[in-house]
């Protein structure tokens, strides 16, 4: 790479083994980003026109050459090759190329650290709105089997050890409670996300009258990061909140895959699931082993330790911008992928699994009775203390728990979340909420794209 790729080395040409070594696997990383560099490019333009630092006519210009470039990322003839330092740098340099003066004004009133800071919050807030609506359909299909299976009962368990009874209505909106749940919680960090860097820098602003809100505007952001020196202090800190929320998610995800491994084997039996989600073995033919599952439960774990990473590379730095921040990206990349297939694989699979109904009460029996045997009595006027000695005594002894129909097991758990009275209308309605919220800031987001895209130049 010669000295005049890069963007920051005006003097003697950077020690080639030291640049391959900073740069490292950067381009290929930055790929991701390139079309919200552009996009955010069009926003910086936005801004430098409201500010009156370009004339109208430069702003017009400027926007036209950036669609081109747009749309160069979009066929392929504007990538980062191994001339380029990284997506910036290819961004620039091309434009440079085709458009001339264009390319090397752009660049007025801002740094790369705010222009990567910008890319990546408009790219995390496209992630995260997607994967917010992945976590809402999975917990929509997880309702959807609550309804259908709402009286197959099977054993509830603490301890891996036969507790209750339960119910294949109970388990899945349990998981689902806990996906929307998890969905809700990015309106932690949503608002984090939703305000513009652009202006701050190199974390102390620019020593030119930028209209800041002009640009966050043009790119759809609630509002701007107001204090210029937070927003490389943020860095780390947003990709860590965004994982951990991936993370909320993946909880759910393989605790949910875990379950759906034990209660679908030889010995337990009352989830069924299909041969084409199934995979054989190279030896056994009887063999259908749950992969697909097993990979979500390791896909959770690998999640966690792309957090790991995220915090364990921002943390303890003093303040200002640092080029540790470089290694952010690819394990919040990986996370963020990591999601998307767990989510995606879950909500194909979780409507295809069978529920064996004779095989889930079969296994009621005996000792998982004993808890209502207990409530029995206190409803008949025993303390609780005493019937629990008391059914504690004849279990011990061996004797069998008197059976419960269906009909009266349903009877005893009326209330709130019980299996005979799932709050399925008000986590349904939830969803909606969710799916309503999410449609509002997925509009602000396009509307605001698509104005930089493909509105009028002037």
């Amino acid at each position: 790479m010669s000295d005049a790729k890069t963007l920051w080395s005006p003097g003697a040409a950077p020690d080639a083994q030291m640049l391959a070594y900073t740069v490292a696997d950067d381009r290929e990383v930055d790929t991701r980003l390139l079309r919200w560099d552009v996009i955010g490019s069009l926003g910086h333009a936005a801004g430098l026109a409201a500010s009156e630092l370009i004339t109208k006519r430069e702003y017009a210009t400027m926007r036209r050459a950036l669609r081109a470039a747009l749309a160069a990322v979009r066929s392929g003839e504007l990538t980062i090759g191994p001339e380029h330092e990284d997506g910036h740098s290819a961004v620039e340099l091309w434009l440079t190329q085709h458009f001339g003066s264009v390319g090397e004004r752009l660049h007025t009133g801002r740094s790369r650290n705010d222009q990567v800071a910008t890319d990546m919050r408009l790219m995390l807030k496209d992630e995260v709105l997607d994967l917010h609506r992945r976590m809402i359909d999975l917990a929509g299909v997880l309702l959807a089997f609550a309804v259908r299976h709402r009286r197959a009962l099977w054993p509830g368990y603490t301890h891996q050890r036969i507790a209750m009874p339960s119910s294949g209505g109970l388990w899945a909106a349990g998981y689902a409670e806990g996906l929307l749940d998890a969905a809700d919680a990015v309106l932690g960090f949503w608002p984090r996300l939703d305000r513009s860097p652009l202006g701050s820098a190199a974390g102390y602003g620019v020593p030119l009258p930028l209209v800041r809100e002009a640009a966050a505007k043009a790119l759809g952001f609630a509002g701007v990061e107001q204090v210029v020196t937070s927003v490389q202090g943020s860095r780390g800190m947003l990709e860590a909140a965004t994982l951990f929320w991936c993370g909320e998610a993946g909880h759910h995800a393989a605790k949910l895959s875990a379950d759906v491994i034990l209660y679908s084997s030889d010995e337990f039996g009352w989830l069924l699931l299909p041969h084409e989600l199934s995979t054989g073995s190279s030896i056994m033919p009887q063999k259908r082993n749950p992969d697909l599952f097993e990979l979500t439960r390791a896909r959770a774990a690998a999640l966690e330790g792309d957090l790991m990473t995220v915090l364990a590379v921002k943390g303890r730095l003093p303040g200002g911008y640092h080029r540790d921040f470089q290694l952010l990206k690819a394990p919040l990349f990986r996370g963020l992928d990591r999601t998307h297939e767990m989510l995606g694989m879950l909500t194909t699979a979780i409507p295809r699994l069978g529920v064996d109904i004779m095989r889930g009460r079969k296994a009621l029996t005996g000792e998982v009775l004993a808890t209502d045997e207990v409530m029995r009595r206190v409803r008949e006027g025993t303390p609780f203390r005493r019937a629990y000695r008391d059914v504690a005594a004849a279990v011990k002894r061996g004797e069998p728990m008197p059976a419960i129909s269906m009909e009266a097991l349903f009877a005893a758990r009326l209330s709130t979340g019980g299996i005979g009275n799932l709050p399925i209308t008000d986590l349904k309605r939830r969803a909606t909420d969710g799916r309503r919220w999410n449609a509002g800031m997925r509009r602000r987001l396009d509307r605001a794209i698509t104005q930089l895209v493909e509105g009028p130049s002037s």
